[in-house]
């Protein structure tokens, strides 16, 4: 009626829509109701950690933000208020092959055979590469990833996927987490199948473990990794240089997933968070004790930086 006072007189529309008059002035000059003031409080609270997000959350990491923050709202409810103000999360792109097997190989045998579980940290970590596209060609990231907690613990990145990429994550893992006899599983990729990791893990005491080429299911949880990072990150920019998209990547790792990042399978913890509460021994310290020398000045000494 308010929307259409102009057109129509008002004593004509309250008898069309059977309505009191003095009921739609009566509404005319109440206030917003305290269901309305909630849920106008709760958008705006979704839009700040959408925001804080990079607009990756959907609703459920969305929900469980909101929890820790102490805002009661059901799930149903926080859906429904993004729904309403058209705030989503990403969904995800295909993948492209970045694994080849070396005809002369000797692979390790499959520790694993799917069962990709760990009563613990440093038991089982699963290994993978994927590729970063910029305006100056590609990058390749390989990683390694903490089963129990779904952490990246070791991640390198080259514009070739010689052994050296892997073994620059491998070495990176082993700094900062210096594991006894943890199994390091990847698929049969040449580089994980390569003389040099193998004498490398035999040298670290790293049990190493391959599963098939190019089949998703035998690394599943680092693919689900790169599903993230790709969705999250890769598909929403460019990078004019290489230099852009390290620096894009070390910031998602390090600043976003690692200790901010909720994960559905950790009951919406993030790595870290996940770390601390079930093993505070691993309780990540203000810094690195040296970073990688593969790592660019700046990253170094980022990494150097203590944080709040």
């Amino acid at each position: 009626m308010k929307a259409n006072q102009a057109d129509y007189e008002i004593t004509m529309m309250c008898r069309v829509l059977e309505v009191s008059r003095s009921g739609y002035y009566g509404w005319l000059k109440r206030g917003p109701s305290e269901r309305e003031l909630a849920n106008a409080a709760l958008l705006a609270s979704i839009r700040e950690i959408h925001e804080v997000s990079d607009g990756t959350y959907g609703a459920p990491r969305m929900h469980a933000e909101l929890v820790e923050q102490g805002t009661a709202a059901s799930l149903n409810r926080v859906a429904r208020q993004m729904r309403g103000a058209e705030i989503q999360g990403v969904s995800r792109r295909k993948g492209t092959k970045t694994t080849w097997r070396s005809a002369d190989a000797e692979p390790a045998q499959d520790l694993v055979d799917r069962n990709f579980k760990a009563d613990g940290p440093d038991q089982l970590w699963v290994a993978d590469i994927t590729y970063v596209p910029t305006w100056a060609g590609f990058l390749y990231l390989a990683i390694v990833l903490d089963v129990w907690s779904r952490r990246i613990v070791g991640w390198a990145m080259r514009t070739h996927l010689r052994t050296e990429l892997v073994l620059e994550a491998l070495d990176m893992a082993l700094h900062q987490r210096r594991p006894d006899g943890v199994i390091h599983h990847s698929d049969k990729g040449s580089q994980y199948t390569s003389v040099g990791f193998g004498k490398r893990c035999e040298l670290a005491g790293v049990r190493p473990s391959t599963g098939s080429v190019g089949d998703a299911l035998d690394n599943a949880m680092a693919e689900a990794f790169f599903a993230s990072l790709e969705c999250e990150l890769i598909d929403r920019r460019s990078w004019r240089n290489q230099a852009e998209a390290r620096m894009a990547v070390f910031s998602y790792i390090e600043g976003w997933y690692n200790p901010r990042r909720r994960h559905s399978a950790l009951g919406y913890l993030s790595p870290a968070a996940f770390e601390t509460r079930h093993s505070p021994v691993l309780e990540a310290p203000a810094c690195m004790l040296q970073p990688p020398a593969f790592y660019s000045a700046a990253m170094q000494r980022k990494l150097l930086t203590p944080t709040a």
